[in-house]
């Protein structure tokens, strides 16, 4: 199995390290609208996909990974010599001249960064502090594998909706937006409000609604919450999941925590 090659907040690496993700026995393409480190496609590695989020600077890293992984690599191995807290700090206030120089920038800080966490302030600047990672290359990187996978995927910057809307009957669909509930203060909730908001999830519930009509197969991966359960539980069954948190920069202080999934016309063995 290919290793995703991003860390992301809220991925669903764990999901598929812990075989509790129903895949269906067979599917004619799959899509996945959140892309983020793209756990889920790498494990199950499709013939066909459509891979989106919208985030551009992330869509266009998995171009460049696509595309040109020679050239990734060899600016990966140029940061990797340079990084020092003094150097991430000079590339995070950077602002890259071509396609190939962003990608490469983003995929530094993301291994660099705390927690491997995406977050721009309201000017779109990342602004996540340096982390305790010092490896800027892992040992588990194959560009070369990736980038032949990744042939085989159409990779869009686009709005979940016109993804969804594109897909038909047997096809495979794995959602996992991000974690806005109604009428909650946590603070991440907030953050993910600006980005994703009550409305949104509304958008996606009623996407996902024309989707089931159509007789696509769906997986949703969503926050544990009263609202939430409310607002799928009319698409699919309902089951719990169970995971650590890792949200606390202190191990010490991370618990378990759960989350809601939701299975909508999946036929599984």
């Amino acid at each position: 199995m290919i290793e995703p090659f991003l860390k992301w907040a809220g991925g669903k690496r764990w999901l598929v390290q812990s075989k509790k993700l129903p895949v269906p026995v067979t599917f004619n393409r799959y899509f996945e609208p959140f892309l983020g480190s793209g756990a889920v496609f790498f494990s199950l590695e499709p013939k066909k996909a459509i891979l989106s989020d919208t985030n551009k600077d992330l869509i266009e890293l998995y171009q460049i990974i696509r595309n040109r992984p020679k050239s990734l690599t060899q600016l990966m191995l140029s940061h990797h010599k340079k990084h020092c807290k003094e150097y991430y700090y000079k590339i995070r206030d950077s602002i890259p001249r071509t396609k190939l120089e962003r990608a490469a920038k983003l995929l530094y800080l993301n291994r660099t960064c705390w927690n491997g966490l995406y977050r721009v302030n309201l000017n779109g600047k990342f602004n996540v502090p340096i982390g305790t990672k010092s490896s800027v290359i892992f040992e588990t990187d194959d560009f070369p594998a990736i980038s032949n996978l990744l042939r085989k995927t159409e990779i869009f910057a686009r709005d979940f909706e016109e993804i969804i809307d594109t897909t038909r009957k047997a096809d495979f669909v794995f959602v996992d937006p991000p974690y806005t509930v109604q009428h909650n203060n946590n603070n991440f909730i907030k953050y993910n409000e600006n980005i994703f908001s009550w409305d949104d999830q509304i958008r996606l519930k009623e996407s996902l609604m024309r989707a089931k009509r159509r007789g696509v197969q769906i997986v949703i991966t969503n926050a544990d919450a009263s609202s939430i359960k409310e607002l799928y539980g009319e698409l699919g069954s309902y089951h719990k999941l169970i995971r650590a948190s890792r949200l606390s920069g202190d191990p010490t202080k991370r618990g378990s925590t759960t989350e809601a999934m939701f299975l909508v016309n999946i036929q599984t063995t």
